[in-house]
Order: C-alpha cells, then sequence, then structure tokens
C-alpha cells in the first residue's frame, strides 16, 4: 500500500491517510479481506506519528470501509459498503466534471461527446476480448 503525505496542502494528515485508503478501496487497488498495515508500520513509513493513524484507521472503520480484528489487524471490509460505492461515484463523477469542461472550453457539443465515449467504450471491450481470448490460449 503506498500512500504520499503533503504537509502543504493544507488537509490534515489522517485525512489524507482516510482518502486515499478509500480511493485504494474504491479502485480495487485494495481488495476485500486484504490486511492494511501495521499502525506502527505505516507511522514510520509515513514519518507520522501512530496516533494519526489511528485516528484514520478509526474514521475508515467508522464508516465501514475497513474493520479491526482484536489483536489481529486491520483490513479492507469484505463486503462492499455503500460508502466504497458512493465513493467510486464520488471518483468518476470529478473526473466527468473534468471531462464535460474541457470539451466545453474546445467548444466540443454534448452529443459529439457521447459518441466519443461509447466508441472509446467498445474499443475497451474488444481489446479485453481479445486479451482474455490470448490467455486461454
Amino acid at each position: 500500500m503506498h500512500i504520499q503525505i503533503s504537509v502543504h496542502d493544507g488537509v490534515p494528515i489522517y485525512r489524507q491517510i482516510v482518502n486515499q485508503v478509500k480511493y485504494m478501496v474504491a479502485s480495487s487497488q485494495l481488495l476485500p479481506g486484504e490486511e492494511l498495515p501495521p499502525i506502527r508500520v505505516l507511522a514510520k513509513q509515513l514519518l507520522v506519528t501512530p496516533n494519526t493513524v489511528v485516528k484514520a484507521y478509526d474514521h475508515l472503520e467508522a464508516e465501514g470501509v475497513v474493520h479491526k480484528r482484536q489483536g489481529s489487524g486491520t483490513y479492507v471490509s469484505e463486503f462492499m459498503s455503500p460508502l466504497a460505492r458512493r465513493e467510486q461515484r464520488k471518483i468518476l463523477a470529478q473526473r466527468a466534471d473534468a471531462l464535460l469542461t474541457e470539451a466545453q472550453q474546445m467548444n466540443f457539443a454534448f452529443p459529439d461527446l457521447l459518441e466519443l465515449l461509447r466508441e472509446r467504450h467498445e474499443q475497451l471491450m474488444r481489446e479485453k476480448d481479445e486479451r482474455h481470448v490470448r490467455k486461454s490460449n
């Protein structure tokens, strides 16, 4: 698990940890049942106090993203929580907003943008199918 902390962006460090773990869960970089680094290990890696990591993990647990097993560690929740789904939608909405803004700045009509998305989707699905066929041979 790779987390990057910035002391210059004004976001509290525990919140940066929370946000990045939520993103990793929502994007399947962290899978259900996967163990997060122990508190002391992550604190040492990020050069923060263990209390900062505890606060982040507690926050993630309260939101249902992770759960703690007494004496065993902290794990990504087994079931896709509504929070994880909301986080996925939030991430995609932000990216959609950026795409729509860029298209608007380039005077790209909305129907043309939809057609481009449809074409890209079809291309990605073809490539995925081709990879699957190659793997099974």
